[in-house]
């Protein structure tokens, strides 16, 4: 394809600015992510062992509430039935004491005897804190400040990639399975940026347009209220008016009535929620192995906890209406909650991808820059501005500071709980203050030195998660352990400190052979730094 040189150069300078402003936030949105395609393998690795024996038998749920609404009434407003407990769920009953969902958070049980057993031990929050930190794009703010960041961020994405594609067009055929291996360090990088990026773009299409509707939901809810007043049934009223006045179905029978009105649907947990206006209220969390979901792991239906009738199908996998429908295929889009294990495989390996082709963008262009600048001037060395050393040192410092941040605040969940009063608190300061010294220790380093020592300073922070599992295994009194269950989680770290060690050995190789005026010199003094530039650029690594 034939596009003229001043068209491509403008689209290159707006794939690269763009790149460079949003790169950084999408780095951690992307890492993040990724590790949140298996956030409930994570919980459970991270969330203390069940304190009760067993589950309340599903058949004695009614008596369980009735004896925790006698001795907590504030439970009333809003609770949870757990159909199947798990450590991230570890009792049949669950509330909070706070507004939707905040304050403490409470976990009963009836005991062999009958007695009641109540805890306020809850997950762990780490799980939540990776979520957020891909949601809001890193930034430590309210959803309601963060959000639209993440919403801007996500529309230049967008931009980025259409221009890159178009700067890519000329060449797509010639360059699309070249990956030139030599000297020059610079393309090679640069061909692998081109690859990763084209070959993952419709999932990076996905993740910038769905983004933005997550960004901006509020205004896409209005719109779809004024649009389409159904997915409800029957029409709001009161349990009085609709001449409800005896007594809830039982758990077991609200699960036999949805199984009965659509049999595909698969219960998780029941939410019950009062409302002034309406009575009381039951929305079912569950999935449909054929359908997306809304959320990120269930969909909802609206049920008349009296009847057991489906009251509201709008969010509910399988009995969407076609507007509703397209609406979740944008939160499956982005959650990957369909497909099974492959889907959530691949998309955790094209979020850690995405993470590597924001890293490598950032680099690539400090090295172009340069060069760019040296044009007239090739008799001469044309060093690396004070920008670009900036940039250079951000790259590397929010980059590894993300993943050591995470890394260390999730080994730290085996041993929170027992020793500080607030984990949540605790888990949000380790991240943060370990993301902080990171990125001075950039400045402070530079980017080359910096990179390496960073690069191993994630892979130790990786790897003490694997080691918290065994040290909780060896002393139970520092810690806890679940066995064998979660070895998910261990074996990833595994895997991820040992890709660091090599990308650290590496990037160590590539500070070796670096001319003075790269990104990646490390102050090294040299005989011959006078030497043809063009020679020695020949091996600048990106």
């Amino acid at each position: 394809m034939k596009i003229r040189s001043d068209i491509i150069r403008m689209y290159r300078d707006i794939h690269s600015w763009v790149g460079i402003v949003c790169g950084l936030a999408l780095f951690i949105a992307f890492y993040a992510g990724a590790i949140t395609m298996f956030e409930t393998p994570l919980q459970r690795w991270a969330s203390p062992p069940p304190q009760f024996e067993q589950p309340t038998p599903l058949e004695k749920t009614p008596e369980l509430v009735e004896k925790v609404l006698a001795k907590y009434p504030q439970a009333e407003n809003r609770y949870e039935i757990t159909l199947q407990t798990s450590p991230e769920r570890p009792a049949r009953m669950s509330w909070h004491t706070g507004p939707r969902g905040g304050g403490a958070h409470y976990f009963a049980n009836l005991a062999a005897d009958g007695s009641l057993q109540v805890t306020s031990e809850s997950p762990s929050a780490v799980a939540q804190l990776v979520d957020d930190l891909h949601r809001q794009v890193g930034l430590p703010f309210e959803h309601e400040i963060s959000d639209p960041i993440m919403g801007t961020v996500s529309l230049l994405y967008f931009i980025a990639l259409v221009s890159g594609v178009i700067v890519l067009l000329p060449t797509l055929v010639k360059d699309l399975f070249i990956l030139r291996i030599g000297k020059n360090l610079k393309r090679l990088w640069l061909d692998f940026h081109n690859a990763l990026g084209l070959f993952s773009l419709p999932f990076h299409i996905v993740m910038s347009l769905t983004a933005v509707v997550f960004a901006f939901h509020h205004q896409f809810y209005d719109a779809q209220s004024a649009a389409l007043a159904s997915g409800e049934r029957p029409p709001a009223e009161t349990h009085a008016e609709m001449g409800h006045t005896g007594d809830t179905l039982s758990p077991v029978a609200i699960v036999d009535r949805l199984k009965e009105q659509s049999p595909e649907f698969r219960p998780a947990y029941l939410q019950y929620h009062y409302e002034e206006d309406h009575g009381l209220e039951l929305r079912v969390a569950g999935v449909n192995p054929r359908h997306g979901m809304r959320g990120s792991t269930v969909g909802f239906a609206g049920v008349d906890p009296y009847s057991g009738e489906l009251t509201m199908t709008g969010y509910m996998p399988g009995e969407q209406s076609g507007w509703f429908a397209t609406i979740t295929s944008f939160f499956a889009l982005h959650f990957g909650n369909f497909g099974g294990s492959p889907v959530r495989w691949g998309y955790f390996f094209l979020g850690l991808a995405g993470a590597v082709l924001f890293y490598t963008g950032n680099l690539l262009w400090i090295e172009s820059h340069r060069k760019k600048r040296r044009k007239g001037y090739e008799h001469r060395e044309v060093k690396q501005t004070g920008a670009s050393s900036v940039l250079g040192a951000l790259t590397v410092g929010v980059s590894l500071g993300c993943v050591a941040g995470i890394s260390l605040t999730v080994a730290a969940a085996k041993f929170l709980p027992q020793w500080v009063g607030d984990p949540a608190g605790w888990h949000f300061g380790i991240y943060y203050a370990v993301f902080l010294l990171a990125t001075a220790w950039a400045f402070i380093r530079g980017a080359a030195t910096g990179a390496v020592e960073l690069l191993y300073a994630s892979a130790a922070a990786t790897l003490a998660i694997p080691s918290a599992s065994l040290v909780s295994a060896l002393v139970p009194e520092l810690g806890w352990n679940h066995g064998g269950s979660t070895y998910l989680v261990d074996l990833a770290a595994v895997v991820g400190a040992l890709a660091l060690v090599v990308l650290a050995r590496k990037t160590a190789e590539r500070i070796r052979s670096a001319p003075a005026e790269s990104i990646w010199f490390a102050g090294r003094v040299e005989q011959g730094a006078s030497e043809s530039v063009d020679r020695a650029g020949a091996s600048s690594p990106a």
